[in-house]
């Protein structure tokens, strides 16, 4: 079998993503949906598999700035639109998709790419390392309280069309990225994604609502949510659905807890993509009526060793030479010396002995501060060459908040 690589061009673009509908069970988006995606897609980096007249997978990257350790920004390939054909599946398609797109965003001068797997064993292959991982909550709010937060008193609570809110909310937004490691700088036209709320995919919840926290008529905060109701004998019952909740100060973050608390008819709190160190957990009197349940995250993928590795900042000084394999980007294989500390640092090849070796996996699973070399050392992912280098790498590598993505692509 035969299959050709070739760039999306946009009037192929409805059976492109029909494709990508039928490799995921068949179900066509509403129209809401496929007007935004349509939207966002960049056709110059976007891939159909054809053979011959059939097409027969898909797979996309966004252009995205991810933050990272110390606050950078850095230019990242969002993959996205993953999908081959049954037909075709096990024959290589998926690999030759990987394969170009890999050497593609190489290419581009992106240092990084991400994604979230639909099913975490397929990218272990291509080098992809878990980086984050998400929490879900879903909290008994008529037995379980918030502790008092000083100042939460004055914060002021305001409900608002979701569209009327979005600019006030973009603002809070983009003012956190910096200050967690995974969360996407987002660029013009992705604005829309949290407002997206099509009646298919509400699953008997109302509209989206939005509610913004504010003091001294600043707007500190916001929360995005939709009310599903639901009865029994004894009365009402419903559910506050979160889909997002940020705030600028912990007074802020504790009133709109509170108020997602209070909502009339509810008797539980569901959050489905929660930071795994979120605040809220601190702030409840009884964790085991929470329900939390971790998941994984973002898988993130070190296209450029060198950059990437030399693009943040590390929380103790380091000077560590690894060893590094990596058989799908041969580029990045063999050693470098990564020299650094919370002021910057420097990644270099070097013809140094090494001080520890391990897969590129690895190292993206490392490289947001959210799981510590020293566990993956002791799952034999991680040798330790030099004494005392596991425990330096491990002190540097890691970061004072979870890395957590907010929002699927």
């Amino acid at each position: 079998m035969t299959v050709e690589l070739r760039v999306l061009e946009s009037g192929q673009w409805d059976d492109w993503y029909g494709e990508l509908e039928r490799a995921f069970g068949g179900v066509r988006e509403s129209a809401e949906e496929r007007a935004l995606w349509r939207d966002l897609t960049e056709y110059e980096r976007s891939l159909a598999a054809w053979d011959g007249e059939e097409l027969v997978g898909t797979t996309g990257a966004f252009s995205f700035r991810l933050s990272v350790p110390g606050g950078s920004l850095v230019p990242t390939a969002g993959v996205t639109c993953v999908g081959v054909r049954s037909t075709h599946r096990r024959r290589g398609v998926l690999t030759a998709m990987m394969r170009r797109q890999l050497d593609d965003v190489r290419g581009w001068g992106e240092p990084l790419a991400v994604l979230g797997a639909s099913e975490p064993p397929i990218y272990g292959r291509f080098g992809y390392g878990l980086a984050t991982e998400r929490l879900r909550m879903e909290i008994d709010s008529v037995r379980v309280r918030l502790a008092a937060v000083s100042g939460a008193d004055e914060v002021r609570l305001r409900l608002v069309p979701p569209g009327a809110g979005s600019a006030a909310c973009e603002a809070v937004y983009a003012r956190r990225v910096a200050g967690r490691p995974g969360m996407l700088a987002r660029q013009p036209g992705w604005e829309r994604l949290p407002l997206l709320d099509p009646p298919s995919e509400r699953r008997g919840a109302g509209e989206q609502q939005c509610v913004l926290a504010e003091r001294d008529g600043e707007v500190i905060g916001y929360a995005r949510f939709c009310v599903k109701p639901d009865w029994d004998e004894a009365g009402p019952k419903g559910s506050v659905l979160v889909r997002d909740v940020e705030a600028l100060d912990p007074a802020g973050y504790a009133a709109l807890w509170r108020y997602l608390f209070g909502v009339d008819l509810t008797s539980t709190v569901t959050a489905s993509n929660r930071p795994a160190d979120d605040p809220v957990l601190h702030l409840v009197s009884d964790i085991r009526r929470c329900r939390v349940r971790v998941r994984d995250g973002m898988f993130l993928r070190l296209v450029d060793v060198g950059r990437a590795l030399a693009a943040r900042t590390y929380a103790a000084p380091v000077d560590v030479v690894f060893a590094v394999e990596d058989a799908f980007c041969p580029w990045n294989e063999g050693s470098w010396r990564l020299s650094g500390d919370q002021k910057g640092a420097v990644c270099e090849r070097t013809t140094d002995a090494p001080d520890l070796s391990l897969s590129v996996r690895e190292l993206a699973s490392a490289y947001l501060g959210g799981f510590s070399l020293t566990a993956l050392a002791a799952a034999g992912r991680v040798r330790e060459l030099r004494p005392g280098a596991l425990t330096e790498a491990a002190s540097a590598f890691g970061h004072e908040v979870a890395p957590w993505l907010p929002h699927g692509f």
